[in-house]
Parts: structure tokens; sequence; C-alpha cells
């Protein structure tokens, strides 16, 4: 760089227009880490920008188109205007969001952790109705929906399976959605075919979040890993752009990696290791989805190749449930993630992720629990962040995420200090 650090950001700030706040969040880093590379090079705070951030904002300012995108207004209207399904303040797709909606989007869900940890409380949502409506069996996603909405003060019906709907009776969805809609006042859909809740969205104007809808997307689960990886990666002193991220596992049926490598590939410079038994690799269109932005993309069907110089591993189990009997012959089930290749083949600060449920038995094709004390597992540090997030989801889509910070008081119990007993000190609870 031949001008100092701190003249040249100071440079591009100014041509910008953008305070530090908002130039912070353009270039995708924390506030904390663009004010130690304004400070003087002489002072003990002072820390040297990474070349990664320092090429994308050259970038910026010297071409003309990007200036003038990057110097837009921030706020240009209310983030559920922004990332509206079809007109509709709805969770349909992660295709909904830009690089800045999913930034911000996150700064909501950063507003919602003392609540999700048990020291505050609000009533924003009071006298609001949730219907968690899931035709396929759920256990986190469910209930996880269903916590957060209570935690900002609403309340919940739940429904579980075709057998205790009135689906059963040849309801079309249509109805079953007009019906609901005018019981509840959001409704978090879960159904074994694609497609199905962009269906039921339609049929509403009240808001709908997809809970996943079969082997096509999950996009809760997308935003909360893509908001572990960024806390993660924000302890480590890693940015995302130009990170390795390793999927593993099935990623033809696995809606969770379609979801997040979809919302990852917002970021800039990635490379994609795609690791899959042979006949389970990712689907075509979600490659040149991808693609399109310029990433690095490889497949491999060996676990151990793969691995290797990851950020992140993110593991998943095989969806046998939406496999025909004859479909699994064939395809080799040998593929579990363990501490003994993540040790041996995996970086000493690689992110290990799973979005659950893992199947935990002994010699099970899955994510090992060997790996349980490993302080690189974020598996429950990744469940815990569903909370904040879809509370976040809840928040923007019933408008009311500017009202939080406003409506939080002390909770009158006493929360145990971590939530589980063996959970890692980068729970960030102590």
């Amino acid at each position: 760089m031949s001008v100092a650090q701190q003249v040249f950001l100071r440079d591009a700030m100014r041509r910008l227009n953008l305070t530090r706040d908002v130039f912070a969040t353009r270039i995708g880093v924390k506030r904390r880490a663009l004010d130690t590379w304004l400070l003087p090079e002489g002072s003990q705070e002072f820390r040297a920008m990474p070349e990664v951030v320092n090429r994308f904002v050259t970038e910026i300012v010297e071409n003309e188109a990007l200036l003038q995108k990057y110097a837009q207004s921030a706020q240009s209207g209310p983030l559920r205007d922004r990332i509206a399904a079809e007109g509709k303040h709805q969770l349909i797709s992660v295709d909904q969001f830009t690089r800045e909606s999913v930034e911000e989007f996150c700064r909501v869900a950063d507003q919602m952790q003392p609540i999700a940890r048990r020291q505050k409380v609000s009533r924003v949502l009071e006298g609001a109705v949730l219907g968690n409506l899931f035709f396929e069996a759920s256990t986190r996603t469910r209930v996880s929906f269903g916590a957060a909405f209570c935690r900002l003060g609403g309340s919940v019906c739940d429904t579980t399976g075709f057998t205790f709907s009135s689906m059963a009776k040849g309801e079309s969805i249509y109805d079953t959605s007009r019906v609901m809609s005018g019981y509840v006042d959001a409704m978090v859909i879960r159904h074994p075919d694609e497609g199905s809740v962009a269906e039921f969205a339609r049929a509403t104007n009240i808001p709908v979040v997809n809970g996943g809808d079969g082997p096509g997307e999950h996009p809760s689960q997308a935003l909360l890993d893509l908001y572990t990886i960024l806390n993660e990666f924000s302890r480590l002193g890693k940015l995302l752009d130009g990170a390795h991220i390793a999927l593993a596992g099935d990623l033809k049926y696995g809606r969770t990696v379609h979801s997040l490598m979809k919302l990852l590939s917002l970021y800039r410079g990635l490379k994609f290791t795609l690791i899959s038994p042979v006949g389970l690799e990712m689907p075509e269109y979600i490659l040149q989805q991808v693609g399109k932005h310029g990433h690095v993309i490889e497949q491999t069907h060996s676990l151990e190749e793969g691995v290797v110089g990851a950020d992140v591993v993110y593991a998943t189990r095989v969806q046998k449930e939406r496999f025909a009997a004859e479909e699994l012959e064939g395809i080799n089930l040998d593929f579990q993630v363990n501490k003994a290749i993540i040790d041996r083949c995996g970086k000493p600060d690689v992110i290990v992720m799973h979005p659950l449920p893992r199947d935990s038995r002994e010699g099970a094709n899955d994510l090992s629990t060997d790996l349980n004390h490993d302080p690189r597992l974020a598996i429950f540090r990744q469940t815990d962040n569903g909370i904040p997030v879809r509370m976040a989801i809840f928040a923007v889509l019933l408008g009311v995420e500017e009202l939080v910070q406003h409506s939080l008081r002390d909770v009158t119990w006493s929360p145990p200090s971590h939530i589980g007993p063996d959970d890692s000190v980068f729970h960030g609870m102590d």
C-alpha cells in the first residue's frame, strides 16, 4: 500500500460518504476490527488490515460503478420489505437475501442474544399466535421456532404429521393455509414435498416461514449456519471472504447444504469443496447458481482429501427417508467425519458443523461422537444460535425489530451460566 492504511481507509469512507458503522457493514467486517485498522501505525492497538480487505476496498474506490453502488444509502426501507417474497413478508428461500440484507439480519440476531441467553425478556409479540405446521417429523426446528416466538412474548399452536391434519381427509394446501391464516398471525411450515411451502405462502398474506420443504431449501437453518460461521470466524480473527468451505455427506437430498451454499455465495472469493458418496452429489442447478459468483468449486468422493485446508467442515447425514429402497443399493454409506480424520487432515482451527440430527449410535456413518469434547466442534453453539436467528426472523417479518431494544427487562429467575455441563468456553456465556 503506497499510503498509510489509516489515510487509505479514511479516504475511502470520505469518498463513499459512509460512517464507520455503515462502512464496516458494507465491507463485511466487525466495527471493532475497522477501529483497529484506523489507528495510527504507532499505536499499541493498531492492526494491519488483511490483504483481502485491502483488495476489496481498492477495487471499490477505483471502479466508478462499484463506488456508486457502495455509496448508496444503507437504509432503503424496512428490512422486511427488502427481503419480501413476491411482495409478501414471508421467508421461502435464501434467494431473497443480498449480502447487505443478510448482514443487517445478523445484526438483528445479535440484538436477540441477551433474550436467547436468558438474561433479558421481551414482550414485543404479546398477543400474537404462531401456527407451527409440521407435516414431516421434526424436533429441533419445531421446538426452536416455538421457543423463539415465545421468547418474544407470543404463543404457539403446534401440529405434527399428516395423520393429525385435515389434509389426511383430502383438504388442499390452499384451503389449509387460508383457514389457518384466520387463526394465527404467522406460520412455520415443514412439508416433505419440494415447493409445497411456497404453495402455502401464495394462499395467504400473513408471514410464512419455510421450515424445510423436502429436498428443496431450509432457509432458517442456512441463516443460523451463516451466523455461526461469522461468529466463529470473528473469534478466530478470520474473514469469510476468501474462506475454504467443505460440505460433506448427502449433498443431493440435504436441503440444508443447498440453502447454505447459495447464501455463502453472496461473499467473495470462496472455495467450496463438495464431498459426497457417489450418486449423492450436489444438484447441478445449485452448482450453476453458485458458479455465477465466480467461486472455486471442487468435487470429490474422498473425505480425507476434501477436508484438507478447509476452514469449515460441514457434515450432513444421508437422508435415507428421501430414497426409494432400490436407490440405496450401490451407495457407499461408509462416510464418517471423525476425530481421526479431522486431526490428520484438518486445520488446527477448523470449525466442524452439522445441522443435526446426527446418528450417534455406534458404527453409524455420520458425524462421530468422538469429537464431542473437541472445541473445534461447533454443533451445540450452532443449535443455540437457532434461537436468536429465528427470533430475528419473526421480529423482522412482523416489523418489530426496532422495538426490541426498548422492550428489554431483566429476567426474574436464575438461569444457568452455561446451558450444558460440558459446554466449551468458546460458547461465550461465561
